[in-house]
């Protein structure tokens, strides 16, 4: 699938890293460099506009490397990028480690995944099937 794209930044466009990768690294597009304190969010461009065909989604997902390792995270994970918007690509970025990090121009700082999605029509009904689980929630087989 062929998706259009613009780069306003001065870094590659994002890249599938292997064969079987779903994600691509989104890079941050920075004059200076970002120092995000402990518990600090910051809203991180990354140059990128695109115009996904209706029906598909862009998901921006944290990269597990700056996670497991910094404690760096995608905030409102996964964010949604829909077909309609044309917009500029924006990763909020949130530090949940005790330690600053700096986000430098070119930093790998999230994954986007494009997705299908189906649009529904709501059926008003006045009861469901019933399932095994029924209304069981959180917790609710014991593990």
């Amino acid at each position: 699938m062929e998706v259009k794209i613009v780069n306003n930044s001065r870094n590659p466009l994002p890249a599938y890293e292997t064969a079987h990768a779903a994600g691509m690294d989104l890079r941050a597009n920075l004059e200076t460099p970002v120092v995000l304190g402990s518990l600090e969010r910051a809203l991180i461009p990354t140059g990128l506009f695109i115009e996904l065909p209706s029906g598909y989604e862009a998901q921006v997902r944290p990269r597990s490397g700056l996670a497991a390792k910094w404690g760096i995270t995608v905030l409102n994970s996964p964010g949604t990028i829909d077909a309609d918007y044309r917009g500029e690509i924006k990763v909020i970025l949130v530090n949940l480690s005790a330690q600053p990090f700096t986000i430098q121009h070119g930093d790998r700082i999230a994954q986007m995944i494009i997705a299908r999605h189906e649009n529904i029509i709501w059926r008003k009904t006045d009861e469901l099937g019933e399932t095994r689980r029924g209304a069981g929630g959180f917790g609710h087989t014991g593990h």
